[in-house]
């Protein structure tokens, strides 16, 4: 697919700049603002669907912005998914229903489709992290049984640093109640596979095959359902002692958590990719690869979520925070991790497979100052959909992505011989870059460019900061992949979390947020910088990368960055992308759920580039942009999420007329909406020519998605959009 860079940029345009003031009204619930935005009949512009209004006027709604400032000046925000006119969608599985003999898991991400016969095949799917507050206010009333929350909650009272239950005798009554509320969200999180078939209404349905289930994180605890792993860092996994910890069970790997994003390969395998792992176990590991001990990341339980959860099983925080290739057709098989894809916060897996080629599979670390990567296979694809292309992922070579302001850059390889040149600290927005801690291991934040030149006179290359055998050195460095890249000066970027390959092989990466972090890092102020410049630039970014001469294994490339989002675009933070069979691009949005609708509480933050604007966009939504015809470049507003959630994962069914979509984390700040409870905010916004007017907006506070009902709880759930016609979803 060719994208024009002017259309992309009109698209970026296309939206009325926006700001907001601080005033926050509260209403008594079961009242009801009068004057509530009336429906609009516009014209249809430039896709087969009505675009939806959201709370800030846009060009593409079809309807004169001056018409839509009048109707927004009261603006209802619902706790539902809002979809154009003529568009349905249908539950297909939430939090607690039945997948084999376990369960399906909290907040579903990726969701991979794999047809195995027109209008049937197998929806695997993605459960990534626990909220905190909603999974545990909700837990009861959806699994049907309590959790020890009360007794671990009084004992890190007296221990703010959490509680290293590892560490407590086997018999210890809190140790065991730990171990009860870990393995329940262990169990929560991970893989499923479900089996569905479209009816002849046009409706899906679960068949409940033998296919049909769950890979958790605790797979191979209690089952034997181990995880198998292939690659030098299995070389690693298997020593007898070393450095750090070792968890004695070989190359036996428990389980998959953070399983956020991921890629479906031509073969019909799935990847699933392992996030935020540093939040279960320690993520830190010593030069020659082993863990940090479990005392290292203590049990905790906050608003937002639930860590610590490896900690009482001993898990060792090396073996996770891969990307996990998964057959969803074999139900022997309960996933492999391949270590040459490399270690860190795994966010998508773009595949490339050209016969006759190396195949080539791209993934971004999803933290501030995160990397992209891209693994090049040593031996070449034959036939595109071979099962037998799952052994090329065992050898290779990964490489990291060094972008240079110019719009060319090239790969860098991860590897003992290539050369220690880390960025100086000054080019970073946040004005640190982390780089691998010797002999202590972990990091070292280095604020200071002259330590930059002291740390390579000290290390000469990658193999002067890893040990072991070559095979052993080469599985410590893809461990250590953040940090390694970070050495070798792979650029620093603003969190990617999508790569997506085009029909015509080209790259295209979502950058989220270009904001700063006192530990992760930061992104290249030099390429992630707004439209005039400024950084930090929170509201994220979409940047184009073409290989040269077009090669899956080329080692150089030219990128350019298409679109910025902000307060001129109408969205913010993009996150997932999707390309369908008519070239459209969809974009799926990743606001913070405590910043949606919510005004910035002083004048003060008003100023812009401030996180807090995000609350202007309303909930988290998604669009779809046309990249040919007359409205080429245009976003259109597709979908609004509930309360609170972040869609994730859209899937379109191979003939276009079914799109699979997660709903994830609805009521994640909030919890269950309690009586129809909601308030009506004030916000001021900047319309054309810099005139600035008001808007009333009622806000539920809380999520009853999906059953919708008065005091339900609210449960990520997996849907399917279709329209009532009959035709594809985009027309």
């Amino acid at each position: 697919m060719s994208l024009n860079r002017r259309d992309f940029l009109l698209f970026m345009g296309s939206a009325i700049a926006t700001t907001a003031c601080q005033a926050t009204v509260s209403t008594k619930p079961g009242t009801t603002p009068t004057n509530v935005a009336t429906p609009f009949n516009p014209k249809l512009v430039g896709v087969g669907f009505q675009p939806i209004q959201g709370p800030i006027p846009l060009e593409t709604s079809g309807f004169p912005i001056a018409d839509q400032i009048v109707n927004l000046a009261r603006y209802e925000v619902k706790d539902d998914l809002i979809l154009p006119e003529g568009y349905s969608y249908q539950v297909i599985g939430s939090w607690g229903d039945r997948i084999g003999n376990s369960r399906f898991g909290y907040n579903n991400d990726y969701l991979s489709f794999v047809e195995t016969a027109p209008n049937e095949g197998f929806l695997t799917i993605n459960f990534e992290y626990i909220s905190g507050s909603a999974w545990i206010q909700n837990y009861a009333k959806v699994i049907g049984k309590t959790l020890p929350i009360a007794p671990i909650e009084k004992a890190l009272k007296t221990s703010k640093d959490g509680i290293d239950a590892f560490s407590l005798p086997a018999d210890n009554p809190l140790r065991q109640q730990i171990q009860t509320v870990c393995k329940e969200a262990l169990i929560d999180q991970g893989l499923g596979v479900i089996s569905v078939k479209r009816k002849a209404d046009g409706t899906w349905e679960r068949t409940n095959s033998k296919n049909d289930r769950r890979i958790t994180g605790i797979s191979g605890l209690d089952d034997g359902n181990y995880l198998a792993c292939t690659g030098p860092a299995k070389q690693v996994f298997l020593k007898k002692s070393g450095q750090g910890y070792l968890d004695k069970i070989g190359d036996k790997i428990i389980g998959t958590f953070g399983n956020c994003a991921g890629g479906t390969t031509p073969w019909g395998t799935v990847l699933s990719a392992e996030e935020n792992i540093q939040s279960q176990v320690p993520e830190a590991v010593y030069a020659d690869g082993t863990s940090f001990p479990p005392k290292a990341m203590t049990v905790s339980i906050g608003s937002e979520e639930v860590s610590g959860q490896g900690n009482v099983f001993g898990l060792a925080g090396n073996k996770y925070g891969w990307i996990v290739e998964l057959d969803p057709a074999n139900p022997k098989d309960y996933g492999t991790k391949h270590t040459w894809l490399g270690r860190y916060r795994h966010e998508a897996v773009g595949v490339r497979v050209v016969e006759g080629k190396p195949i080539a599979f791209y993934s971004g670390c999803d933290r501030r100052g995160g990397h992209i990567y891209k693994f090049v296979s040593r031996d070449n694809a034959t036939k595109p959909t071979d099962k037998a292309n799952s052994k090329l992922l065992q050898d290779g070579m990964l490489y990291a992505a060094k972008f240079n302001a110019d719009g060319t850059g090239k790969w860098i390889a991860l590897k003992s011989d290539t050369v220690i040149n880390p960025d100086l600290p000054s080019e970073h927005v946040g004005g640190m870059i982390p780089l691998p801690q010797r002999p202590e291991g972990g990091f070292a934040a280095i604020k200071d460019d002259q330590k930059i030149a002291e740390y390579k006179q000290k290390y000469k290359t990658l193999g002067d900061l890893y040990q072991g055998d070559k095979t052993e050195k080469q599985g410590a460095i893809l461990i250590d992949a953040h940090y390694a890249a970070n050495a070798v000066g792979a650029t620093c970027t603003a969190r990617p979390e999508d790569t997506e390959i085009a029909p015509d092989g080209s790259l295209y990466i979502a950058f989220t947020s270009g904001s700063p972090s006192k530990t992760d890092g930061s992104p290249d102020r030099r390429i992630f910088k707004g439209p005039k410049g400024e950084t930090p630039y929170e509201y994220g970014f979409i940047t184009h990368l073409v290989e040269d001469q077009n090669a899956p294994d080329a080692l150089t490339f030219k990128w350019s960055m298409l679109a910025l989002g902000g307060e001129s675009t109408g969205f913010s933070n993009p996150d997932n992308l999707m390309i369908d069979a008519q070239q459209n691009v969809w974009v799926v949005c990743d606001m913070a759920s405590d910043k949606t609708n919510k005004p910035p509480r002083s004048e003060k933050e008003l100023a812009p580039n401030l996180p807090d604007q995000r609350g202007l966009f309303g909930n988290n939504n998604m669009w779809c942009i046309p990249t040919k015809g007359d409205h080429a470049g245009k976003a259109h507003l597709f979908a609004i999420g509930p309360m609170e959630s972040e869609l994730t994962g859209p899937i379109m069914s191979g003939d276009g007329r079914s799109l699979f979509l997660s709903v994830q984390h609805p009521g994640e700040t909030n919890g269950t909406r309690q009586n129809m409870n909601f308030d009506t905010r004030s916000f001021e916004l900047q319309g054309a020519e810099g005139k600035t007017w008001s808007q009333l907006r009622q806000v539920p506070i809380g999520s009853n998605f999906p059953d919708l009902k008065p005091n339900a709880p609210t449960k990520p759930s997996v849907v399917v959009i279709t329209r009532k016609d009959g035709k594809g979803i985009a027309g």
